[in-house]
Formats: C-alpha cells, sequence, structure tokens
C-alpha cells in the first residue's frame, strides 16, 4: 500500500511460473482524518490481516544516496555506512535508519570503484510508520522506496541480455530509473510533479519539457558512459493523456527510441477493467511495482 496525499492505494499481484502476473487487487480510498481509523476499517473491508504488507515511501521521506562503499565486513557495513554520508543527510546521522542496496559491477570494468546505494530514512518517520500499522493490526513486513517499486515494473518490460530505461511522471514529479536482468543501476528524479504538466500552459508546458528531457539526455549519456556494456534499446515512458505532447517532445528531442507503456503487455488484470486506462496506471504505477515486491 501506497500513501498519497489524497489517498491510499493497495495493490496485490500474484507471481504465476510461466504466465504474466496477475493484479488481483488495486483499490483508492480518499485519505481524510485519522489514518490509524481509516486503515482499522480498510482492514475490514479489504481483510488486510491476511496479507503481509509493504507500505510505500514518497519521494521526499528518505534519501537513495550513492557512494563507494566503505571496506568493511558485511556485518559492521551499515554503522560504516551512516558516517560516511552523514555529510549528505538532511537529518542528522544518529537518526537515520539505513539499508543497503548494491549496484553490480562491470566485470571488465578494471580499476574502477565499486558502488552501493544507501537508502536513509529519520529514525522517527520509520518508528511512526511501524506504530500506524502496529496500531491498526495491520501486519507489515516491509517499508520499501518508489525506485525499488519502478524497477520491478521496469524488470517485466526487459528484453533478453537488454537493459532498460524507464521514465515515470506522477505527482511527485518525473523518475527515471535504469535497470538491467531485474537490478537497479541508476535513478534520476526531476521535480515537477505531474499537475504541473497538466495545468501549465503551452509555453509553460514546453519549458517543463524541455527541463524533463534535458534531465533524461544527461542520465542516458552517463549511464552510457559508466555502463557501456550494457545495451539499452530505447525510453519507456508511462503514458500521459491529460499531458498533450509530451511523448512526442521526447522523441523528437532525444537520442534514442521512445515509447509508450502499457502494462497489459506485462501483467494480467481481468478483473480489474478500469487498469486498460492510460492514466490510472501511470497514477498506480508504484503501488502496483511495491506489490510485485518478492
Amino acid at each position: 500500500m501506497a500513501f498519497a496525499p489524497d489517498r491510499i492505494d493497495f495493490a496485490h499481484i500474484r507471481r504465476r511460473e510461466g504466465k504474466k502476473p496477475e493484479v488481483l487487487l488495486l483499490s483508492t480510498y480518499q485519505r481524510a482524518g485519522n489514518d490509524v481509523e481509516a486503515l482499522v476499517s480498510l482492514r475490514k473491508v479489504l481483510k488486510l490481516a491476511r496479507y503481509c504488507c509493504s507500505n510505500l515511501l514518497r519521494v521526499g521521506e528518505y534519501q537513495l544516496l550513492q557512494v563507494e562503499p566503505p571496506d568493511m565486513a558485511a556485518n559492521e557495513m551499515k554503522e560504516a555506512l551512516r558516517w560516511r554520508i552523514k555529510d549528505m543527510l538532511s537529518f542528522p546521522a544518529e537518526s537515520a535508519t539505513i539499508d543497503v542496496l548494491e549496484i553490480p559491477s562491470d566485470p571488465a570494468a578494471v580499476g574502477r570503484a565499486k558502488q552501493i546505494f544507501a537508502v536513509a530514512a529519520n529514525n522517527s518517520l520509520i518508528a511512526e510508520r511501524m506504530a500506524l500499522f502496529d496500531d491498526a493490526k495491520v501486519p507489515l513486513l516491509a517499508i520499501d522506496i518508489p525506485e525499488l517499486a519502478q524497477r520491478n515494473i521496469s524488470a517485466l518490460f526487459e528484453e533478453q541480455d537488454r537493459g532498460l530505461a524507464m521514465l515515470c511522471c506522477d505527482e511527485s514529479g518525473a523518475m527515471l530509473t535504469f535497470t538491467y536482468k531485474g537490478e537497479l543501476y541508476a535513478a534520476r528524479h526531476t521535480e515537477v510533479p505531474l499537475i504541473q504538466l497538466q495545468q501549465a500552459e503551452e509555453t509553460r508546458r514546453e519549458q517543463l519539457f524541455e527541463r524533463i528531457s534535458l534531465e533524461v539526455q544527461r542520465s542516458l549519456d552517463n549511464f552510457d558512459r559508466l555502463n557501456g556494456h550494457i545495451r539499452l534499446p530505447h525510453l519507456l515512458v508511462s503514458s500521459l493523456p491529460e499531458v498533450p505532447g509530451f511523448i512526442e517532445y521526447l522523441r523528437e528531442n532525444l537520442s534514442m527510441p521512445v515509447v509508450a507503456m502499457d502494462l497489459a503487455q506485462v501483467l494480467d488484470f481481468p478483473s480489474i477493467p478500469e487498469l486498460a486506462q492510460p492514466t490510472r496506471q501511470t497514477l498506480c504505477l508504484k503501488v502496483l511495482g511495491a506489490a510485485l515486491r518478492e
């Protein structure tokens, strides 16, 4: 489940051997008043006690940093990393919950320093989120981040022995991820919320298009420089029917082919007909990705 400013999104997906994953549940409830009371009510409606739930943080509630790992034993890594990234954090290092995600390295890249992702969130936020689920008696298995949720969707679209660049726009902005063989290699976030794109007048909208496309092109160039062994066939972009001209602009201004995303290519959702709508796919993409967590 994911908390947006105005709603709570729920998704449940069943993976099936040799078949597309099937979306069994996709529900949205307006967020108003007390979140504990809302979860208690929804626990009964959706029978949440039957599930092991994961909760998706919002952009801004955590920091994702790409750094060189300390030369330490695995059981000492997180504590050593805490002090390596302390000057990059927007809150005191001693009050940070930290986790680590490895970035696969190119075996042929001799002498290049290994990199990892460090994910950090304030202890108070994590404790508050855990208490919310505990008070509502909803089992919480994991707290996840949007980059990994988007990675899970990207992995479904990957072609054999090729990577994938994916750009998705929602309330938090434009998120670009690079994946290869199901692993996250890079992520970039541009603070251009979807509502800005939807409401901007023509001149301002083109300025926002230019800002996003420049960030994407820089990221594509940087990824190619650092990961030349990974071939990216195209850029996959979430559909934005309420933002006319966006994909066309990217096609005219980027150095690689641009393809509009359709989740029907990688997910089955016979009992969720509204998910065939591009707008619904875009708004629920990350909660669906979170539900693909294994």
